[in-house]
């Protein structure tokens, strides 16, 4: 078991997203859905038997979702990195990530999905793109990330030469 386990609060859609993330990730799993008792449900004013937590498995990371109820809402404060390997691999999980719903598309490869949660979307490459000592590289390669929202490696690798 992992030491430290991200616990994302929904109101009532905590199935819905898991569903949703999974769908979105190859090696990735739905694991143990806890559904409210009848004690549970009357202090929380849910129904009995509908889903209190669902366990999920996203490339190896461990997460749970709450339905809390709506007490709290996901912001920017908290957002997970998608670290990928190729253009193929950016355009793949921003594309799922935003589709079928009121997604806001960010600055700097970052997107906020239908559910509220905030992802961004960066290619391996960027830390060598913004690294290596030159400052002006570093800074043609800032200008250029900041310009856009979805990550367009071509476009930083020609702001890097």
């Amino acid at each position: 078991m992992q030491k430290i386990t991200p616990f994302l609060w929904f109101d009532s859609q905590a199935e819905d997203a898991a569903k949703f993330y999974v769908s979105v990730f190859r090696d990735a799993a739905i694991g143990t859905i806890a559904r409210r008792s009848a004690e549970t449900g009357a202090h929380t004013g849910k129904a009995a038997g509908s889903v209190l937590t669902v366990a999920f498995t996203l490339n190896g990371q461990q997460f749970v979702a709450l339905n809390g109820g709506p007490h709290f809402e996901i912001n920017e404060a908290v957002s997970f990195v998608v670290n990928c390997e190729s253009q193929e691999e950016v355009d793949y999980y921003w594309d799922k990530l935003s589709a079928d719903g009121p997604v806001a598309a960010q600055q700097c490869g970052w997107l906020k999905d239908r559910y509220g949660l905030s992802w961004q979307i960066v290619p391996t490459v960027l830390p060598e793109l913004m690294g290596g000592g030159d400052a002006a590289k570093s800074q043609r390669v800032m200008q250029a990330l900041l310009q856009m929202k979805k990550i367009d490696i071509a476009s930083l690798r020609k702001a890097a030469d």
